[in-house]
């Protein structure tokens, strides 16, 4: 049998302190989340609508292809016997549909868990506002590039579409996350929580 209060004291305070700040942080987005932010969509659609629009300009002024649209679209989703509508931002290529962007492939989840991670990270103030805002410009460039990389795949290489929408473009999107993480992490030494900037 597990002894609980052993396996506590074998972990060190600053690693229960920061696994207690993370658990405080994700469940305080999930009450927000769920409360507000689900039921009006708002942030969603916005993030959804952005990654539509972003990556049409991208194919349409940095690629050789053109032609491309995004708009919005409603599609539906059925859990149980609930019928659920969700906005999404379909991209078009001369009219023919080649990329639909739901909610779930916005990258808010990915950007908060990002967030969550350095706000939990034991830093100054200022550090980690300017983590955030780069890690998160960056990770928005990525999930755009995605996008456009899906397309570019489904025009021309259509059997690999799958493989990468699955596994590698989400495994290329987890390693710059990670990559960041571990660039912030650097100067952090959480024995003693000390910061080292400089």
């Amino acid at each position: 049998m597990i002894n609980f209060k052993s396996l506590k004291n074998d972990i060190p305070l600053p690693i229960r302190l920061f696994l207690g700040k993370a658990l405080l942080f994700f469940i305080l987005w999930k009450i927000v989340y769920g409360i507000s932010l689900l039921s009006s969509n708002t942030v969603d659609n916005v993030l959804t609508n952005h990654v539509g629009t972003s990556s049409v300009w991208v194919l349409n002024n940095f690629t050789a292809l053109s032609g491309f649209t995004a708009k919005e679209e409603i599609y539906q989703e059925v859990l149980g016997n609930r019928t659920i509508e969700h906005l999404s931002s379909a991209i078009y290529h001369n009219n023919y549909k080649v990329l639909n962007i739901a909610q779930a492939c916005n990258g808010l989840e990915l950007l908060v868990l990002y967030i969550g991670f350095i706000v939990c990270m034991p830093s100054k103030i200022v550090r980690k506002i300017l983590y955030i805002v780069i890690g998160v410009v960056l990770l928005d460039i990525i999930n755009i590039m995605r996008c456009v990389g899906l397309i570019y795949l489904r025009e021309y290489f259509h059997a690999y579409f799958e493989v990468a929408h699955h596994y590698v473009f989400k495994i290329m999107i987890y390693t710059a996350t990670f990559l960041i993480w571990v660039v912030f992490s650097r100067k952090i030494h959480l024995k003693n929580e000390s910061v080292q900037i400089g």
